[in-house]
């Protein structure tokens, strides 16, 4: 089957990406809540070691031929400077900065979430008009070789999904 994106597609694939990655949050002990504010997504709070993020996310679905192509983060185009307003309202909610990247292809679908933090120290390229998080194999196997870079992969196995 292939990727045919509704009218409506990034919208869903963004409540997708926000939803999917507090599930992850959620399991793993911490209090999550998805806020509508300038600069970040999430908010998650954990109750053992009382840190608490503030989370960018970035959710993407990727056709065949696309699934290397890179996931823009924060932009600087036209007066604009994302990167500011995460760490503005970070500030505001006394949050750590944190990226989460959601990208799905046909058959499987990747979560990455880093600390803004590591983020600048090993991928980010500075001087450029936007930030983005390459997908192409040499920065996975690096991601996934990064203790501070947390990562999930699922697989999606179609039984009976046709129309």
């Amino acid at each position: 089957m292939s990727i045919i994106k509704s009218s409506r597609h990034q919208k869903i694939i963004g409540d997708c990406g926000e939803l999917t990655i507090c599930n992850w949050l959620s399991r793993s002990g911490w209090e999550v809540a998805i806020v509508d504010h300038t600069g970040i997504d999430i908010v998650a709070y954990s109750p053992s070691t009382h840190r608490r993020l503030g989370i960018t996310v970035k959710s993407r679905t990727r056709t065949i031929g696309t699934e290397e192509s890179s996931v823009n983060i924060f932009s600087y185009q036209k007066g604009k400077d994302d990167r500011q307003k995460t760490i503005d309202a970070c500030e505001a909610f006394a949050c750590e900065p944190w990226l989460a990247v959601y990208v799905e292809a046909m058959d499987q679908a990747d979560i990455y979430l880093t600390s803004l933090e590591n983020y600048d120290a090993n991928y980010r390229r500075s001087g450029k008009a936007i930030d983005d998080w390459k997908m192409g194999p040499k920065y996975q196997e690096k991601y996934i070789s990064d203790p501070l870079v947390k990562h999930i992969k699922i697989n999606f196995q179609e039984t009976n999904w046709s129309w």
